[in-house]
């Protein structure tokens, strides 16, 4: 379940391409969730394994519902305001939803290679 009725998002904390894209996030898009790495989140209380959360971004909505991966990326956009939340909406939407699946698990896989990725 969410903390205090506020929706969070949970991130690989052992990642600099995840840290990075953390920063961008906290700095430019206003959302009211919760942010916290799984390393240092209570994965119990969430119904979350290190294991999903090791793959994918989780996203745990104020009813207890989780999305991961695209789906997590699109619900943090979707709960800001302005063009990040069209942009949300635009994500989720049926055949962009394929592709934005695609495109993150292209990402995860290779996180490491990117602009402040870890290098293995």
């Amino acid at each position: 379940m969410a903390t205090n009725n506020q929706p969070v998002l949970i991130w690989d904390g052992d990642c600099a391409f995840c840290s990075r894209c953390v920063k961008f996030v906290e700095h430019r898009i206003q959302s009211r969730a919760i942010i916290i790495s799984y390393q240092k989140a209570s994965l119990d209380e969430f119904g979350l394994t290190d294991e999903q959360c090791s793959k994918a971004l989780q996203w745990v909505d104020v009813d207890g519902r989780v999305r991961a991966g695209s789906r997590a990326v699109a619900a943090l956009l979707r709960s800001s305001s302005g063009a990040w939340h069209i942009l949300g909406v635009l994500i989720d939407m049926p055949i962009i939803r394929l592709i934005a699946a695609g495109g993150y698990q292209i990402i995860a896989r290779n996180r490491k290679h990117l602009p402040g990725g870890t290098t293995p």
